[in-house]
């Protein structure tokens, strides 16, 4: 039976937020009243829609000051099919974040750019500016089809990277939101000037299959009330995993005949990362392997998964709303029997891929076509200048000199394009002069495999730090590989102020994730290629108490790895369990010596109490210390946490 119009939502209450898309008149109010007004921010519910139009209202905690008004200030985030930036469209971001921003430009782990800092007042001249510079917003955040991810890398003889960048072009305009609101609040009406849509794009968004499309409606294919939560897509390439594939809730592998010509696409669906503490019904799920389609038929699946989630998922528990818990709940077989209802007939068989494995095609490399890009690692994101390091200055000048093309990685990095090898030495000259690094060999591992959200000051979710933490603890973390004797190691460290996942620590060998103020929850056993997800291991671990946590954890990987076999890989296959019963028996094996003690000194304070440990505070007896180890593994809490609620029991503090 061809059905005509979604299910009803459910007997259920449906949340609140679902009662605003309702009545916001496809994402106009109260936006539209609100940006007329003369205040510093907008509502509560004006809020979660202007979200649909790329815009997150925040307030920098460092400025809060007991008794005033919150320091509200606005992200706005664009969006950047397989991270396209054109240089005019570089050019007007860094104008912006000067002119109204925090003098900082940051990269996004889906591949689009940031602008922190921005007032309520100066919203509409940014959004408006950013949309005449060939760039949108519209659809970067909000309970819809966010950023479609694919490979920046510009190999123009590899066929296949090319099929990827245009279908994630085509995919977003698909599912694009088809309202007039966007350009009626920031345009006053004016319609943007961009290029025509592809007539076959246009042709299948109209295209009714089996119940796909919402008729007679502003929105075709998401009607009144949008999706049940944001929808995340990728197009990749066999092998290349880039963009995270396993963690996105739609990902299409190209797949390519001998003599490189577009024959169809793999289909992956059910991935995401977010979660929530204390939560167990809340958890990172990887994708799923659904089908594998024709070219021709490529637009019909993509209509089809959405509208199964359109119509099927939960719309009173956002918690419990993205596609991974409807195939979760579902199964994959009844999930792809759903799907094929809304397709119109059955789908093929997945095709054998590959393994997919993680690059970040940093440094000088040849295009394939004659020209050469340049890969630059950009710490955590953050374009800015800083004493010696001005690489805001460094690419303003590369941009307006060469007028490259810009592809922005979904590890925070960007690749500059298209670049003549003639250019290569101004090029390099200016990089020099700027302190930015062009040579991925010079870069220490540990940060360049690193990534970290935005977290504290800004972020309304962050429970702790995260980009502005990271730094000093990649360097301790180094500190004490060398001290084991471990210099050559490296693995993927990813940290996030809360567990919403943005920074994806859930794929990586090693991840924090925000827990409570200055402690972390830590995660091991991620593939370093993000094909496996990770496991927890302590609930909250004080940042004082990481040498501690993770010396014996990395003696053990020392002493019991096979050959070349990385850190997460080890940790996944011994297991949690044998970590923590290594780490409840390890004894550290020298004691550091100070200058100012003699060596009968040291002899007492070894015969006496625990070895030092890197950052403690006191010193403990041998036998306190190996049992408040003992308990706090056992307990998942950390050492400090433990010592604190004992001491404050004996000193009676409340």
């Amino acid at each position: 039976m061809v059905k005509s119009a979604p299910p009803p939502l459910t007997a259920r209450k449906p949340s609140k937020v679902e009662g605003l898309k309702e009545n916001s008149n496809f994402l106009r109010e109260p936006v539209a009243t609100q940006i007329l007004e003369d205040t510093t921010h907008f509502s509560e519910d004006a809020t979660q829609i202007l979200k649909f139009h790329g815009s997150y209202q925040q307030d920098n905690r460092d400025n809060r000051v007991k008794g005033q008004e919150k320091d509200y200030q606005f992200m706005l985030r664009t969006k950047n099919p397989g991270g396209l930036v054109p240089p005019q469209l570089y050019l007007a971001l860094d104008k912006l974040a000067d002119e109204y921003g925090n003098h900082t430009l940051r990269a996004t782990t889906r591949q689009g750019f940031q602008l922190h800092g921005i007032l309520k007042k100066n919203l509409k001249a940014a959004i408006a500016t950013i949309i005449k510079n060939l760039g949108s917003t519209l659809g970067a955040c909000g309970d819809i089809n966010r950023n479609v991810m694919a490979p920046p890398v510009p190999f123009k003889n590899r066929p296949e990277y090319g099929y990827a960048w245009e279908y994630a072009e085509k995919i977003a305009d698909l599912l694009s939101p088809q309202t007039g609101a966007y350009y009626e609040i920031w345009l006053d009406g004016e319609k943007a000037i961009s290029a025509e849509e592809d007539p076959e794009v246009k042709a299948a968004r109209q295209r009714n299959g089996n119940g796909t499309i919402v008729h007679d409606s502003e929105e075709p294919l998401y009607g009144t009330h949008y999706m049940p939560r944001k929808f995340k897509v990728s197009v990749t390439v066999p092998g290349d995993n880039s963009i995270d594939l396993y963690s996105q809730d739609l990902t299409l592998v190209v797949i390519t005949n001998p003599g490189g010509e577009l024959e169809g696409f793999d289909v992956f669906a059910g991935g995401g990362l977010g979660r929530t503490h204390n939560k167990e019904e809340t958890f990172a799920r990887l994708a799923d392997p659904i089908c594998y389609v024709d070219k021709a038929d490529v637009y019909d699946i993509v209509k089809a998964i959405v509208a199964t989630q359109r119509d099927y998922g939960d719309r009173t528990d956002r918690r419990h709303a993205r596609l991974k818990y409807l195939i979760n709940d579902w199964g994959v077989d009844k999930f792809r029997a759903k799907v094929e209802e809304y397709f119109g007939k059955p789908v093929a068989p997945f095709k054998q891929l590959p393994e997919f494995k993680y690059e970040d095609f940093l440094g000088w490399q040849e295009q394939g076509d004659g020209k050469l890009f340049l890969g630059i690692s950009i710490d955590n994101g953050r374009v800015k200048d800083e004493g010696s390091l001005q690489l805001k200055t460094a690419l303003r000048e590369i941009v307006e000199k060469f007028n490259l093309t810009i592809r922005l990685t979904p590890h925070q990095n960007l690749i500059l394009c298209d670049i003549d090898p003639e250019n290569k030495p101004a090029i390099q000259e200016i990089l020099d002069r700027c302190g930015v690094v062009s040579d991925p060999g010079k870069i220490e591992p540990l940060f360049r495999y690193a990534m970290a959200c935005p977290a504290l000051p800004t972020c309304g979710l962050a429970i702790t730090e995260s980009e502005r933490a990271i730094p000093g603890i990649l360097e301790r973390v180094r500190a004490l590989l060398d001290k084991l004797g471990l210099q050559d190691e490296h693995f993927v460290v990813r940290m996030t102020g809360c567990p919403n996942g943005c920074a994806r620590p859930y794929m990586a060998e090693l991840g924090f994730v925000g827990s409570a103020p200055e402690s972390y929850q830590v995660w091991l056993g991620g593939s370093p290629h993000q094909t496996r997800l990770a496991q927890p291991i302590v609930e909250k671990l004080h940042h004082n108490d990481i040498e501690s946590f993770l010396e014996p954890i990395f003696v053990y990987f020392k002493k019991s790895r096979q050959l070349e076999e990385s850190f997460g890989d080890f940790c996944d296959r011994v297991g949690l369990d044998a970590i923590r019963e290594f780490a409840a028996q390890y004894q550290p094996e020298t004691v550091p010596v100070t200058t100012e003690e003699t060596p009968t000194q040291v002899a007492a304070t070894k015969k006496k109490a625990a070895p030092s440990r890197s950052r403690s505070r006191i010193s403990l007896y041998d036998e306190v210390y190996n049992k408040l180890k003992e308990t706090a593994t056992s307990e998942g809490k950390s050492m400090t946490e433990i010592v604190n609620e004992a001491l404050k029991a004996y000193l009676q503090i409340d």
